[in-house]
């Protein structure tokens, strides 16, 4: 509805699909930022007196969110910092399942550590595919994004629930980036044992800030090194001792993690079931225009399921194409990638196909 663009004054000033490269700031959070930035300018090291219960508050609400105890629940900075953390902590030498050309920040931490990796393609049958892979040699872990960075194949949820109860010593490690705040999501009934994800996407919290959740059972089996003076600093953490605490390790931004606090308000406010449902209305009618087109790949149309992330088949020129015509999206892997938020409307999708039938 364009009654939420309110929120986005950029949606003015173009037709904004590239949430899965950046997702953009919204009034509150950029209302907040300022009032935070103006008591720190103002109180200088008194900020510092409410950090521990402004922290507990983004913790608490993250939780309530994605339906995990909030000591479960670490800030860090970014994915890639809270996931090497993680593997830190992993014994060497264990089997781990890949999919091929996942996420880089998924399957770079893995191949530059001492592990023994196999991968599997990621295609229409991605399910049957790492079926497949754990009959033939079980792994120790199976880590992969849910939601595909180029072409936006989402794996099959109840799927992985499925395959965890058949293979439950597999540790599954998921990359959230593409996914948070996109649908009701309860991690701790979920397969998931570890997930983690950038909130500057999809969450639209801005940058600096990112979730992981972890299962009760992770803390036994993963030993992660890193510690600082705030490992054990905080509500949560003096509970769990210091596995929380090791993704921590320093001073937590109040800023940034804050903005997450309130990008989560702003969920909240419009409700993450209406979210779910624009975006997968918006999603559904896409998916059925550009595939009209010969748009997408066989692996996306093959799928019954799918994000709201589509990679349109083209070049350059068709990115510069959209880009003229004040659609923002980008390229990536061999095509364009765009990608529907619950802000973006029908008439959205009905300028990118007019700008598509005049290239």
């Amino acid at each position: 509805m364009t009654a939420y663009k309110k929120y986005f004054p950029i949606t003015k000033q173009c037709t904004y699909l590239n949430t899965p490269a950046s997702g953009v700031l919204p009034l509150p959070v950029l209302e907040y930022r300022q009032e935070h930035d103006f008591d720190f300018f103002m109180m200088g090291s008194a900020i510092k007196d409410n950090r521990g219960p402004a922290l507990t508050a983004v913790r608490e609400k993250v939780g309530t969110l994605f339906s995990c105890a909030p000591n479960r629940v670490a800030l860090v900075p970014n994915f890639s910092y809270g996931f090497n953390t993680l593997l830190e902590g992993v014994p060497t030498l264990q089997k781990v399942l890949l999919l091929e050309q996942d996420y880089p920040s998924v399957n770079w931490p893995f191949e530059s550590r001492d592990f023994e990796i196999t991968y599997t393609q990621i295609d229409g049958d991605l399910e049957q595919h790492v079926e497949t892979a754990f009959a033939k040699a079980p792994p120790d872990i199976f880590a992969f994004s849910a939601v595909q960075y180029i072409n936006g194949i989402k794996i099959d949820f109840e799927f992985l629930k499925r395959l965890k109860a058949t293979y439950p010593d597999t540790l599954f490690f998921a990359d959230a980036t593409q996914y948070f705040g996109t649908e009701v999501f309860d991690f701790d009934t979920s397969a998931f044992d570890v997930m983690g994800g950038s909130c500057y996407k999809w969450m639209n919290a801005g940058y600096g800030n990112a979730i992981f959740l972890f299962k009760e059972a992770v803390a036994k089996k993963v030993f992660p090194k890193t510690t600082g003076f705030n490992s054990l600093q905080g509500k949560y953490k003096a509970q769990e001792g210091s596995f929380l605490g090791r993704f921590e390790p320093g001073h937590q931004d109040t800023l940034n993690y804050g903005s997450l606090g309130v990008a989560i308000d702003l969920i909240n406010q419009i409700g993450m079931e209406t979210i779910e449902e624009r975006i997968q209305e918006l999603a559904t009618k896409a998916k059925t225009a550009f595939t009209e087109r010969g748009l997408l790949e066989d692996a996306v149309v093959q799928r019954t399921a799918h994000s709201s992330i589509f990679n349109l088949k083209g070049d350059k020129a068709l990115a510069k194409h959209l880009n003229e015509r004040g659609i923002t999206c980008i390229l990536r892997g061999d095509g364009v990638r765009v990608g529907f938020q619950y802000f973006n409307t029908e008439a959205d999708l009905q300028v990118l196909l007019d700008a598509l039938a005049s290239f």
